[in-house]
C-alpha cells in the first residue's frame, strides 16, 4: 500500500459538496457528500467508496478531512452517514465539533 496521503477535492455547491478523492490512473472516485444547514453546521449523509478502494481507508481520511476543515472554518457536523457517525463514535477527540 502507498503510504503517501491522497489528494482530496472539495466540491462546494453552497447548499451542498463533496470531498473527492480521484487517485491517479482510477477511473472511480470515493466520495464524502454534505449538505450544508447554515454557515456553521453541515449534514454529513453520505459516504461513498467503490469495492476496488476498499482497504485503502479513503472512507477514514475523507472523515477526517471534514473534521480537520470543521475546526479550521467554525463550524459543527450533523453525522447522518452511518459511516462517518460510527468513526465519530470511535474518536471521542472529535466531540468539539460533533453535533447532535
Amino acid at each position: 500500500m502507498n503510504d503517501a496521503q491522497p489528494q482530496i477535492t472539495l466540491e462546494d455547491h453552497g447548499s451542498k459538496g463533496r470531498y473527492v478523492i480521484r487517485p491517479d490512473g482510477e477511473s472511480e472516485e470515493a466520495e464524502l457528500t454534505f449538505s450544508r444547514a447554515s454557515d456553521t453546521l453541515i449534514i454529513v449523509d453520505h459516504t461513498g467508496v467503490p469495492d476496488a478502494f476498499r482497504g485503502r481507508g479513503y472512507g477514514k481520511i475523507l472523515a477526517e478531512r471534514v473534521v480537520a476543515d470543521a475546526r479550521e472554518k467554525g463550524f459543527k457536523i450533523v453525522p447522518l452517514c452511518p459511516f462517518f457517525n460510527a468513526q465519530a463514535d470511535r474518536h471521542p477527540d472529535w466531540a468539539d465539533v460533533i453535533s447532535g
